[in-house]
């Protein structure tokens, strides 16, 4: 059945009890935000799309922590820690009232669990696929966001957690059958890590502190890392075999090694890629731990703007045809 309620109906019902002081209840046609003293606001924006970026049977919980995640893993990459957010809807007539009533309850519980305020946003009608957008706002000492652009030849290269999890389970998603001999506890560890992101908010502080530049890894490791380093100005030798995989996928590539480049360059990993001067290396890999986040160094920033060398387990450089996801 379709919706029964007006939009005033729906804000009142559902997202209005989400709502931040900023927030003003939603009774407003905007959000009031007064940043502490001595912080800069980091704004970032991300869509998910039915069909896209999720399959549209899967749980509205789910998909409502992956609208916040994607979003919240921008802001760790940047040092920030979460202030708000704005909420955007295009909702197709299909979607039932309960659906909307379990996203908005699953989005209540994470967002208070990041410490994030919903602050405002739209719902509009799609004859379309249905479109989340939230736009994230955090909080970082004024001059200290990471930026993009910040590696320095010199530094060392980082990624925390593991890499390909979430790529290989979209392969499942598509292809349940391959590798038909993976075991159920992987099979479920990578379906896992592509339905609900894990996005790295503990590992803020380290970066800020000790990562001269960062971004999230969102669009696939190899080609991410390239994309840092071309606005950085810099190229870098990167140790393939350094790269951190879950046991779940190396079973897998021990099945299909085919799977090997699509882990490595597939999407939706969220994990954190930072470059650390030597410096400061020990206290990022300190601050790590003490925060419950693996990180593993996986190469060298070097100079000169070519593109970044990755030699492959048997010594030899290996390329890639295609770094990255691209909707485009």
């Amino acid at each position: 059945m379709s919706i029964p309620f007006s939009e005033d109906a729906l804000i009142v019902r559902l997202f209005a009890p989400l709502a931040g002081p900023g927030g003003l209840a939603l009774k407003d046609d905007a959000a009031l935000i007064a940043p502490p003293a001595g912080n800069d606001i980091v704004a970032t924006t991300d869509a998910i799309v039915a069909g896209v970026h999720y399959f549209p049977d899967d749980p509205p919980e789910s998909i409502a922590r992956k609208a916040l995640r994607v979003n919240l893993s921008d802001l760790a990459a940047k040092g920030a820690e979460p202030h708000g957010f704005l909420l955007t809807l295009a909702l197709p007539d299909s979607l039932p009232d309960e659906w909307l009533a379990r996203f908005a309850d699953a989005l209540g519980r994470d967002a208070r669990a990041f410490g994030f305020q919903l602050l405002g946003g739209d719902t509009v009608r799609t004859p379309g696929p249905a479109m989340i957008s939230v736009t994230a706002l955090g909080l970082v000492p004024a001059g200290r966001m990471v930026r993009r652009t910040g590696a320095r030849a010199g530094d060392y290269l980082y990624i925390s957690g593991t890499i390909g999890d979430a790529a290989l389970g979209l392969r499942l998603r598509l292809e349940p059958d391959a590798p038909p001999t993976l075991s159920a506890a992987s099979r479920a560890h990578l379906l896992s890590r592509y339905l609900e992101p894990r996005p790295r908010n503990a590992l803020a502080l380290a970066m800020r502190d000790n990562a001269s530049g960062g971004m999230d890894v969102s669009d696939g490791f190899i080609g991410d890392l390239t994309k840092m380093l071309g606005v950085s100005r810099c190229s870098a030798r990167v140790d393939l075999a350094a790269v951190p995989l879950s046991d779940a996928a190396r079973e897998a590539m021990a099945l299909d090694m085919g799977l090997r480049e699509i882990a490595l360059t597939g999407g939706d990993d969220y994990e954190l890629l930072a470059s650390v001067s030597p410096d400061r290396a020990a206290a990022f890999e300190a601050m790590a731990r003490a925060a419950g986040v693996p990180v593993a160094r996986v190469g060298l920033v070097t100079t000169g703007d070519a593109a970044p060398v990755f030699i492959d387990v048997d010594g030899a450089p290996k390329s890639f045809a295609r770094g990255s996801y691209s909707h485009f």
